[in-house]
């Protein structure tokens, strides 16, 4: 049939018909494009960061032969978009040329790979070669020519001769001085006497 056969109401159906079809498609087909877009991004946003869960993880920094350090965590996590591996049950050393100058262990650690700094926290317990030892509620390490922080409870032991409380320690780079920051106190002890100090 042609058009000029039709009434002027069935024209009117028949347009108004094909304008409701031109409405449905056009939303199908932006509705089709918000979807993908949306796909598209929440694919993007997971490729750029996830997150891996493992047990029994081990990090390592190792330079031409020389090892830095290493740190080894019961569970962990890694999240890629920070670049950081949070870690449970932790333990591990700091070498100094190739030999182990201070052990660790506490209950929680973390690694962040852009700033290259480990934290530990959580019963911080360190071991140092010349026979030290220090407890602390945090510590941080960053860096192999930077100090070494540590905060909150500080404890030093030095061979049961010397035994140091403070609110916050400062330790060399190469593991041999200590500075205690703050309210200070410390007993010294040997085979004849003991004798307290205490600083504010």
């Amino acid at each position: 049939m042609r058009w000029g056969n039709f009434s002027k109401t069935t024209k009117i159906y028949i347009l108004a018909g094909l304008i409701l079809i031109s409405i449905l498609a056009w939303a199908f087909l932006y509705a089709a494009v918000l979807t993908n877009g949306l796909n598209r991004n929440s694919l993007k946003n997971k490729e750029n960061s996830q997150e891996l869960t493992v047990n029994d993880i081990i990090l390592t920094e190792t330079r031409e032969g020389v090892k830095y350090w290493e740190i080894y965590g019961e569970t962990g996590q890694y999240d890629s978009e920070h670049k950081v591996a949070m870690l449970n049950r932790t333990i591990g050393n700091f070498y100094k040329e190739n030999e182990v100058a201070m052990s660790y262990e506490a209950q929680s650690g973390s690694y962040n790979e852009e700033l290259n700094t480990i934290t530990l926290t959580q019963d911080v317990f360190i071991a140092i070669h010349d026979n030290t030892t220090l407890k602390c509620d945090k510590l941080v390490w960053q860096g192999t020519d930077k100090d070494i922080i540590g905060e909150g409870n500080v404890i030093i032991n030095r061979n049961n001769e010397l035994i140091s409380n403070g609110e916050k320690v400062i330790i060399s780079s190469d593991y041999t001085h200590f500075k205690l920051v703050g309210k200070t106190q410390s007993k010294i002890y040997d085979k004849n006497h003991k004798k307290d100090k205490e600083n504010k």
